[in-house]
């Protein structure tokens, strides 16, 4: 059977150019959009990396400012530099590395945050994810390349100008100081403002080179206004980092190294209210509100509670604050928490850039720290000698009040019988260190200051001024203090202090110091009377009191059979005495106090005793011209003074009317979650409070270093903060 092939439709051809043509094209298009494709994804990839990169630069930074000042503290420890095991961990190539650890940085994800997600088998795609090992591949001085071979990981500020973007050096004549602050980071009273600081600062170098005035950083924490002057000193030291620098082979990302200066500001406690614990504004510890209470400028408090219709200018705290309804701060009043999402840039556009509330942890590269030594401060007994530091300033030296002073008074010797205190050591600058006997029969060597009266059986009439007098020969004397009128040299009056031996009569102006009962009886303390200070160093050949501007007054527990007054325990927000068992706790009277014109540099006292004020403190001005560049208030220059006492009272034979203080108050208690301090409540010399209407407060803050007293408390604030090339 014959078949043929038959089919429908018309005949037609196929273009194998056509179909090559269109298949190309196509073919291009896809390679196209998917390069397209893996181009945008590169792009995300290295934005995701570089915000990884900048997530973990900013928690390095954040990790070095909360390191440092404990390395700095360290540095000025005793055996801070004995051994390099102990000293290595202090430099700065070990800050930073350290900081790549606790900031997490060598991973996108913390092992413990991964595990807590709960996936199983995870891969990690993340090429900035590394070890991070050679440190000196990310950090290094500014102008010196990264290499391994510069022990250096920051630029010194010290005899070092880097120029426009950074800060004016400190100068420091120490070689030590200067080498050692490249390799750690070193607080040292050997750095001053020198000739190259001069355009940095706010006041002549050569009369401020400790402290001077600079610009508040502009910053949340409002210690002071940012842009405003304080009183401060800035150490600093400048690092590149470039945290893709490491591993840019491997991510193909390469950033451009940023630069960094990291600034320790050392500020003398300069508000009109400042302390480190809790502290209470607005009431009385009987309930009672504050009445006559002026306060100019902020205040700080560790923790803060404000209490009824209290009005501040500005308040700044550590750890928080609880304001009541009725307190009034920068002139507002915030029914709900001024840290409430909105209030700070709602305040800033109606009332102005500066928010007077504020706390620490709202400046991401920035920690305030309190120098509180508590009741250690007021003693020199309770700490051994420091030796063997990587600073040339050791930190008990550096924070404890009671080793600053120039000069220092101590109970050495008691009475078995009565537990009177039977003699005084006197130290002053710069050699003077002499026993003093304190009454009539006690033996000692005559002190500096003695001249020849009489001889034995002669009298000397001294009239109306008040002498020290000693009677005796080959250096065993007997002494009487204090005496007025006509003196009568011989053993009748004195005892015989070297039988058979022809003896002498000395005087010399009666020392600022002695032995005196309170009123009442209740006690045995050290009376102080500074307006006699001048002429009595003068005339026992010490230096003037220009250095001899603060004295410690203190028991001296070491020796066996005296007593250390403690003043430990907290009660209500305050220091409370623990009376031992046989032997008395002293007090110390200040008297003769309301004149400290013969002190230049001002006064200041530290003492581990319960303090009464006797006379009128502070209340004359100086009638010279005050220091240049300084502008006093409206009633006059006064000395700039200070005392530090863990317990305050005020009068003696009774107690005063009323009391009215001026200036600044601190307090160095310790922490006290519950009770918390109350710094305007005010004592009688019966331990009875003032009631509120017989308190009259005026403060406000220093605002200029020819106001600071010789001894002060420190504070540190610690940043870190971009140099824009």
């Amino acid at each position: 059977m014959k078949t043929s092939s038959s089919r429908p439709g018309k005949p037609g051809f196929v273009s194998y150019v056509l179909v090559l043509t269109s298949g190309a094209f196509l073919t291009m298009l896809m390679v196209f959009t998917y390069r397209q494709a893996m181009a945008a994804q590169a792009v995300q990839s290295q934005v995701q990396l570089r915000n990884d990169y900048s997530e973990k630069e900013d928690a390095i930074l954040r990790s070095i400012v909360t390191i440092t000042p404990n390395r700095a503290i360290r540095a000025m420890q005793s055996g801070s530099g004995s051994a390099t095991a102990i000293s290595n961990p202090l430099r700065w190539r070990n800050i930073f590395d350290e900081s790549l650890a606790l900031s997490n940085a060598r991973t996108s994800i913390s092992p413990e945050l991964l595990a807590k997600l709960g996936v199983t088998n995870a891969k990690q795609g993340n090429s900035g994810d590394s070890s991070l090992a050679d440190a000196y591949r990310i950090f290094h001085p500014i102008g010196v390349s990264n290499n391994n071979t510069d022990a250096r990981f920051a630029t010194s500020g010290i005899n070092n100008d880097l120029g426009t973007g950074f800060p004016v050096p400190l100068k420091t004549e120490n070689s030590q100081t200067s080498l050692r602050d490249t390799a750690y980071p070193i607080i040292s009273n050997d750095k001053l403002y020198g000739t190259q600081a001069q355009s940095g600062v706010g006041l002549d170098v050569t009369t401020y080179p400790k402290f001077n005035l600079l610009k508040y950083p502009q910053i949340n924490f409002g210690y002071a206004k940012p842009g405003d002057d304080f009183v401060a000193k800035r150490n600093w030291w400048a690092f590149t980092m470039d945290l893709s620098d490491h591993d840019d082979d491997t991510t193909k990302s390469a950033k451009v190294p940023r630069d960094f200066v990291l600034s320790i500001y050392e500020i003398p406690s300069q508000l009109a209210i400042s302390a480190s614990s809790f502290l209470s504004f607005g009431e009385y510890a009987s309930g009672e509100a504050w009445q006559n209470v002026t306060i100019q400028g902020g205040v700080y408090a560790g923790k803060a509670e404000v209490e009824g219709e209290t009005a501040l200018n500005a308040l700044a705290s550590r750890r928080g604050m609880d304001l009541s309804d009725d307190a009034v701060i920068g002139g507002k009043s915030f029914a709900n928490s001024p840290f409430a999402p909105g209030v700070r840039e709602a305040y800033q556009v109606t009332e102005g850039e500066f928010f007077p509330v504020s706390l620490a942890s709202e400046s991401g590269r920035v920690a305030f720290i309190p120098i509180n030594r508590g009741a250690d401060f007021f003693d020199r007994f309770a700490h051994a000698a420091e030796t063997n530091t990587v600073s040339t300033t050791t930190w008990n030296n550096y924070s404890v009040g009671a080793l600053q002073c120039a000069m220092s008074l101590d109970i050495t010797s008691i009475d078995a019988t009565t537990k009177q205190p039977t003699e005084f050591r006197f130290r002053a600058q710069p050699n003077i260190d002499f026993r003093q006997p304190l009454v009539t029969g006690i033996p000692g060597l005559l002190p500096p200051g003695y001249v020849l009266r009489a001889q034995e059986n002669e009298s000397y009439n001294f009239g109306s001024d008040v002498v020290d007098i000693a009677y005796g020969k080959n250096g065993v004397f007997y002494f009487q203090l204090g005496v007025t009128g006509n003196v009568t040299f011989n053993n009748a009056r004195f005892g015989d202090p070297v039988v058979g031996t022809f003896k002498s009569g000395y005087s010399r102006p009666s020392a600022p110091f002695k032995i005196t009962p309170l009123p009442s009886g209740e006690r045995t303390c050290v009376e102080i009377m500074p307006q006699r200070i001048a002429a009595f160093l003068q005339n026992i050949g010490a230096s003037n009191t220009s250095i001899n501007h603060s004295i410690v007054v203190n028991v001296d527990y070491t020796t066996s059979g005296l007593n250390n007054p403690n003043f430990n325990p907290i009660k209500n927000g305050q220091y409370v005495e623990i009376l031992p068992g046989n032997i008395p706790n002293y007090g110390l009277i200040l008297r003769e106090c309301s004149d400290f014109t013969t002190f230049p540099k001002g006064f200041s006292l530290v003492s581990n005793l319960r303090t009464y004020i006797g006379d009128d403190f502070n209340v004359v001005a100086y009638s010279t011209a005050p220091p240049a560049s300084y502008v006093p208030p409206a009633d006059g220059y006064f000395p700039p003074c200070s005392v530090f006492v863990p317990d305050k009272r005020y009068g003696l034979e009774m107690d005063p009317y009323a009391v009215n203080v001026k200036g600044q108050m601190g307090s160095l208690a310790s922490e006290d979650a519950a009770n918390p301090t109350r710094p305007l409540d005010s004592k009688a010399v019966s331990g009875n409070a003032f009631s509120a209407d017989r308190i009259t407060v005026n403060l406000r803050p220093i605002t200029h270093p020819a106001e600071l007293p010789p001894v002060t408390m420190m504070n540190w604030l610690v940043m870190i903060e971009e140099r824009r090339q």
